[in-house]
C-alpha cells in the first residue's frame, strides 16, 4: 500500500499543466467566484460579444423617403383653409372653418361695413324685387333696375349671375346699392356703381363674332342622331328634317352613306361663350341620287325653304312626320301581339326612341292623350275631311285645341300601347275612311326671279363659302 507524502517545505514541486485552448471554458457564471481570473475573463468575454453584436446590428433609424411634389397654387390654398393662417388673413380664401371647443361667443358681433354676395336672376324674376331679396333699399333697387332695362334691351337672360355689393346698414335693416355687375347680354357687360350723383351705370362692350358656323357629317344609322353627334342642336336639328322633308322623304330616301351639309348662325363672345342660332342652310349630297341645297327665305310673309335655283316646293299632300324607314306598311298583316291577320290602317315607321315628331301639315289638335291601344296619341284636322293621327308616342308636346304648322313638333316616338318597341304609328283618314299615306305627292313652281332671285343666290354664296365648323 502506497503512502502519499507532502513535499517537504522548501522542495520544487513540477508546475501545474497549463490548460489548452480547446479545454478553456467560455460559459462563466459571473455570479460566483468574483473578481477571479476566471470571473474577469468571463466579464471581458461578455463585453467583446456585446460590442461585436453592437457593431454588425443593422441601422435602425428612419430611412429617408422621395420628396413631396410641389406644392401648387390650389394645394397652397386649401392647406392654407385648414390650418390657422387664415384666422390672420381674415379667412381670404373663402373656405368656412369648422368650431372648436376653443371658440367663445361674442356677446355683441362687429357689424360688416360692407356685404358682397351673389345672386342668379330666374324665370319670371324681376329686378328690383330680386335686389330688395338680397337686402337692397327700395329706391336703390328700382333706380338700378331702371339703369339696367335701359342698357340690355332685350331683358336680362334667366340664370345670369349679379354680383352685388351691399353698403352700411340702415335703421331699417336694408343697405344701399355700393356696386353691382352682371352681363347684359352676349356682347356687354355693365356696372351700377354709386357715384357723387348716385347711382351711374357703366357698359363694357365685349366683341362678338357672328360667323355662321358650317357642319357636315355621314348619315351613318340614323339621320337625326347623326346630326346630334355631330353637334348639331335638337332645335337645328328639327329645322333640318323639315326642310329635306319639302323635297324628298326622309324616311326612305337618304341612305347612310349620304353626307349632310349644314350652316347656323353662331355668335362667339371674346371671352369664350358661345350661343348657336337657327338653321341658315340645309344641305345633302346624295349617293347615286340628286343632290339638295336649300336656303331659308322670306317669302309670301313667312320664311320657306327654296333650293338653289330659287325654285320652292308647295306640297299637295303631306310630309313625312318622323324620319325612319317603314317597317309596316298599309293593309291586312298578321298583328305583332294579337297574333291574328287584321287591317293595318296605316304605315309604321321604324325610329329611335326619343326621336322627334312633326306634323304631316297645318292643322288643329282635336285630341292629345292615351288611347288605348294607340298609347300616347295626337290626332290633327287638316280641314277638307282629312285627319292624321300619330301612336305609340313617349311624350306629347302639342295640346289639344292649339294650331299648328306643317313640320312643327307635336311630340316624340315611343312605345306606348300596344306596341313591340319604339316606333310611329301614322294613319290618314279622308271623311272617316283610312287611305294609304303613300299615296300623298308634292308639286313645286319657281318662287323667285329678278333683282329678288339674284340676292337670293349672292346669300347662298356667302353661306358656302363658310369653312367647316370644328
Amino acid at each position: 500500500m502506497a503512502v502519499l507524502r507532502a513535499p517537504a517545505f522548501g522542495t520544487r514541486t513540477a508546475p501545474a499543466p497549463r490548460p489548452k485552448l480547446g479545454d478553456l471554458d467560455l460559459v462563466v457564471d459571473l455570479g460566483t467566484d468574483l473578481f477571479s481570473r476566471r470571473w474577469w475573463r468571463g466579464l471581458g468575454t461578455l463585453l467583446l460579444l456585446c460590442g461585436t453584436v453592437a457593431f454588425m446590428a443593422p441601422d435602425l433609424g428612419p430611412i429617408e423617403g422621395g420628396r413631396p411634389a410641389p406644392q401648387g397654387q390650389v394645394e397652397a390654398e386649401q392647406m392654407e383653409a385648414l390650418g390657422i393662417a387664415p384666422l390672420s388673413a381674415g379667412s381670404q380664401t373663402g373656405l368656412r372653418m369648422a368650431e372648436t371647443a376653443f371658440v367663445e361667443p361674442l356677446s355683441q358681433a362687429p357689424e360688416r361695413p360692407t356685404l358682397e354676395l351673389f345672386a342668379t336672376f330666374n324665370r319670371g324674376d324681376t329686378m328690383t324685387a330680386l335686389l330688395q331679396r338680397a337686402g337692397a333699399t327700395a329706391a336703390d333697387a328700382a333706380t338700378a333696375a331702371r339703369l339696367i332695362a335701359g342698357a340690355a334691351a332685350g331683358g336680362i337672360a334667366p340664370g345670369t349671375s349679379i354680383a352685388v355689393t351691399l353698403g352700411k346698414r340702415l335703421d331699417g335693416g336694408t343697405r344701399p346699392i355700393e356696386r353691382l355687375a352682371l352681363r347684359a347680354g352676349l356682347g356687354l357687360k355693365v356696372t351700377v356703381q354709386r357715384g357723387a350723383g348716385g347711382l351711374e351705370l357703366t357698359r363694357m362692350p365685349i366683341a362678338v363674332d357672328t360667323t355662321p358656323l358650317r357642319i357636315r357629317g355621314r348619315v351613318g344609322d340614323g339621320l337625326y342622331w347623326s346630326l346630334r353627334a355631330a353637334g348639331v342642336s335638337q332645335a337645328a336639328a328639327a329645322d333640318y328634317l323639315q326642310a329635306l322633308a319639302t323635297q324628298i322623304d326622309v324616311g326612305s330616301e337618304i341612305s347612310p352613306d349620304d353626307k349632310f351639309d349644314l350652316v347656323v348662325a353662331n355668335s362667339r363672345a371674346a371671352t369664350g361663350e358661345n350661343v348657336p342660332g337657327a338653321l341658315l342652310y340645309a344641305g345633302i349630297d346624295r349617293v347615286g341620287a340628286r343632290d339638295f341645297q336649300l336656303m331659308r327665305w322670306p317669302l309670301g310673309g313667312r320664311m320657306q325653304w327654296l333650293e338653289a335655283s330659287g325654285v320652292g316646293r308647295q306640297t299637295s299632300g303631306m310630309i313625312w312626320p318622323v324620319q325612319g324607314r317603314i317597317t309596316s306598311g298599309f293593309g291586312t298583316r298578321v298583328h305583332p301581339i294579337l297574333r291574328f291577320a287584321r287591317f293595318h290602317k296605316g304605315i309604321d315607321f321604324g325610329a329611335h326612341w326619343g326621336s322627334p315628331i312633326v306634323a304631316a301639315a297645318d292643322g288643329q289638335v282635336l285630341r292629345a292623350g292615351w288611347a288605348g291601344g294607340y298609347g300616347q296619341q295626337v290626332r290633327l284636322a287638316h280641314g277638307g275631311g282629312i285627319v292624321t293621327t300619330y301612336s305609340h308616342m313617349s311624350r306629347i308636346t302639342a295640346p289639344a285645341g292649339s294650331i299648328v304648322r306643317q313640320g312643327e313638333l307635336i311630340g316624340y316616338v315611343g312605345s306606348t300601347g300596344l306596341s313591340t318597341g319604339p316606333h310611329l304609328h301614322y294613319e290618314v283618314y279622308k271623311d272617316g275612311v283610312p287611305v294609304n299615306p303613300l299615296g300623298v305627292r308634292f308639286a313645286s313652281r319657281a318662287q323667285l326671279e329678278g333683282a329678288e332671285l339674284e340676292a337670293f343666290r349672292n346669300r347662298l354664296r356667302a353661306l358656302l363659302s363658310v369653312g367647316v365648323g370644328g
